[in-house]
């Protein structure tokens, strides 16, 4: 039999409210909606191919072949779109990300955003976003927001299809950026999903939760709004009150480095210079330098001159999931871990 398949692109995204915790870790359903940025450089090209003469799937990254808990994790996607389309071929899955798993930048986003669109149109569905956006959602939570473009909003809910993400505005209504600061490469050794689970037990978990509301409406109402002076202080504290958690939680997650402390100090100093920047961070070492697109390069510049910054990964809002021409194939090179996703 001929196989089919199909290869698509998905971003990354940086969330302004973050997701943390779920009120259903089997459907990843969380406790609060959240919003994004999509990141245009940050992306995900998978392709998956459907054949019925293959024993298992495959799945190989960065030219890695998955095994374990991280294969596991796939084919379980793979699963539920076969599940869904009545079909029971085995796939082989190619996927190679523009920048690294595992340090904070999201690439479960991206990854089974991607993964869920080829697969799910190898296997001949056609599913509109929001049907999309959910079952990517189980794959990772954070996946949900990157199926729409541009500037996203992930609602939660009780249900498995009344959790998906939208989009709030597309990627040209503002030209916002994200200056990725990244500190480190290294995987860190407990991912979001361990993070998720383990933040119902820190004493603060519930006190972020009763912000989040306030929260919300400040990063709705000043994206519409393009007001990175509202934007800004919120985002900063968001982050800081998801660490906070984070380092509260039994046992404690300590995500920055050294360089991460010093990087979120330097941002503070740049804008007391007057120099309109602000930072956030997901689940990672790696520093988001949020600013407009006018003061990129000078950001871009201050981020390269400081010696414990060891690349520099420029965005702007990305699009939205899509189906793309297929990746070239590399040779395995051994095996991969995954990104797990915040």
């Amino acid at each position: 039999m001929t196989p089919d398949g199909a290869t698509a692109l998905a971003c990354s995204n940086i969330a302004f409210v973050k997701y943390w915790g779920n009120l259903d870790p089997a459907l990843r359903l969380p406790f609060n909606d959240s919003v994004s940025m999509n990141l245009s450089a940050a992306t995900t090209t998978t392709a998956v191919e459907l054949d019925h003469d293959l024993q298992r799937d495959t799945v190989e990254v960065d030219g890695r072949l998955l095994t374990g808990a991280a294969l596991e994790r796939a084919v379980a996607q793979l699963d539920l779109i076969r599940a869904r389309a009545g079909l029971d071929a085995r796939a082989r899955v190619v996927s190679r990300n523009t920048f690294p798993m595992g340090t904070g930048i999201a690439s479960s986003a991206s990854g089974f955003a991607a993964l869920t669109l080829a697969a799910a149109r190898a296997c001949g569905l056609r599913l509109d976003e929001a049907q999309l956006s959910a079952i990517a959602r189980r794959g990772s939570g954070s996946a949900a927001r990157s199926v729409p473009g541009g500037f996203v909003d992930w609602h939660a809910a009780a249900t498995d299809e009344a959790s998906y993400a939208r989009s709030l505005a597309a990627p040209a209504h503002w030209d916002l950026t994200d200056v990725v600061a990244v500190v480190s490469r290294e995987h860190k050794a407990v991912g979001s999903s361990g993070g998720h689970a383990a933040a119902l037990t820190s004493p603060h978990f519930a006190a972020r939760l009763s912000l989040l509301p306030g929260r919300l409406a400040v990063a709705r109402e000043a994206i519409a709004g393009r007001d990175l002076a509202r934007l800004g202080p919120m985002i900063e504290e968001e982050a800081l009150c998801l660490h906070a958690v984070a380092l509260t939680s039994r046992p404690p997650l300590i995500y920055w480095t050294g360089a991460t402390v010093s990087l979120l100090s330097q941002v503070a100093r740049w804008r007391s210079d007057g120099l309109p920047v602000f930072f956030t961070l997901d689940a990672g070492p790696n520093v988001h330098l949020i600013c407009e697109g006018r003061h990129a390069p000078a950001v871009e510049s201050l981020a390269r001159g400081l010696p414990y910054v060891e690349s520099v990964l420029v965005n702007e809002p990305g699009g939205h999931a899509r189906i793309v021409p297929p990746v070239a194939r590399h040779p395995s090179s051994g095996d991969g871990e995954p990104e797990r996703g915040a």
